[in-house]
C-alpha cells in the first residue's frame, strides 16, 4: 500500500515542473511578443498571436491533465486511508488518541507556563 503511493507521487513532481517550464516559455513569449508589437505588421501579429494562442492551448491542456493526475493521486490516498482504518480500526483509534493527548499535553503546558509568567 505504501510502495504504490510513493511511486504513484512520483509520477505528479514532473508533471508539475513540465507544467512550470511550459509556463514560463509562454510568458517569455508574450513577453517577447509585447516588446516587438511596435514594428510588427497586421501579418506578423496574426501569425504571432496565432502561435501565442496555440501555446496558451497545449498549457491548458497540460494543466487540465495535470489536475486529473492530483485528482486521482488525492482519490488513491483517500481510498488507501479508508482500507487501512478499515483493516486496522483499533490502530487507528490507539494513534488518535495518543494524539489528543499530545495536543492536550501541550495546551496544559502553554496553559500553566503563560499563568506563571503572570504571577511571576
Amino acid at each position: 500500500m505504501t510502495n504504490t503511493f510513493a511511486t504513484n507521487t512520483g509520477i505528479v513532481q514532473p508533471t508539475g515542473e513540465t507544467l512550470v517550464a511550459d509556463l514560463k516559455t509562454i510568458v517569455g513569449d508574450a513577453d517577447t511578443l509585447l516588446k516587438e508589437m511596435a514594428s510588427y505588421t497586421a501579418e506578423e501579429f496574426a501569425v504571432a498571436r496565432k502561435h501565442i494562442e496555440g501555446k496558451l492551448a497545449e498549457a491548458r491542456t497540460r494543466i487540465d491533465d495535470a489536475r486529473i493526475v492530483l485528482t486521482r493521486k488525492a482519490c488513491d490516498a483517500a481510498n488507501a486511508t479508508n482500507e487501512y482504518i478499515s483493516e486496522n480500526p483499533w490502530k487507528v483509534v490507539g494513534i488518535a488518541s495518543l494524539a489528543g493527548l499530545a495536543a492536550a499535553l501541550l495546551i496544559f503546558r502553554r496553559s500553566c507556563s503563560q499563568s506563571q509568567s503572570r504571577s511571576g
